[in-house]
């Protein structure tokens, strides 16, 4: 994976980006395992933050930088969830979350160039799409949890916050010291 990035701002991103990965990761898995009502699970109210997670480590520094966030916070997450939300859950999660969040990072990446708000609503509203379809089916398919409606009330909830977390997204890119990395 390389090593830590060398200015100290960086760094601390860096390493505060892998840590809120692992935990969004493993309270999510835990969390989806708990129904609101048929259409939702508390894990759809925590997961989508990690979207915001990757899409602010791109914007300062660099989809390089993102992609290495992704691949230790898929590892770390994963062998935590196959202990805290089980195995089924756990592979689930690690396809779908590597999936989309790979895709996140490329589509960010592409479209940053344009408003400050395309690239992350456009890259996370894809990431969703693939991440909640490729999740649900795999881990509840031929189970009795009624897998499709919560895929479409999880996707619904991960759109809202998409459009919600623009904000802290917002607020956010003056403290990215580094500015646009690329």
């Amino acid at each position: 994976m390389g090593r830590l990035p060398a200015a100290p701002a960086a760094r601390r991103r860096f390493l505060l980006a892998i840590a809120a990965m692992v935990v969004l990761i493993v309270a999510s898995n835990i969390l989806v395992q708990h129904p609101i009502n048929d259409w939702l699970t508390w894990g759809a109210l925590t997961y989508p933050v990690t979207f915001l997670v990757t899409d602010l480590i791109n914007r300062g520094d660099g989809p390089r930088t993102a992609r290495r966030v992704v691949y230790i916070g898929f590892a770390v997450a994963a062998v935590a969830s196959i202990y805290f939300a089980g195995p089924r859950i756990a592979m689930a999660s690690a396809t779908a979350f590597l999936a989309a969040q790979l895709l996140d990072v490329q589509a960010f990446d592409r479209l940053r160039a344009g408003s400050w708000w395309r690239a992350p609503l456009v890259s996370t509203t894809l990431a969703s799409i693939l991440d909640t379809v490729l999740f649900f089916s795999l881990a509840f398919y031929g189970t009795d949890v009624p897998w499709t409606t919560l895929l479409v009330g999880d996707f619904l909830v991960k759109f809202a916050l998409a459009l919600a977390l623009l904000g802290p997204f917002r607020l956010m890119l003056p403290r990215l010291a580094s500015g646009d990395a690329r």
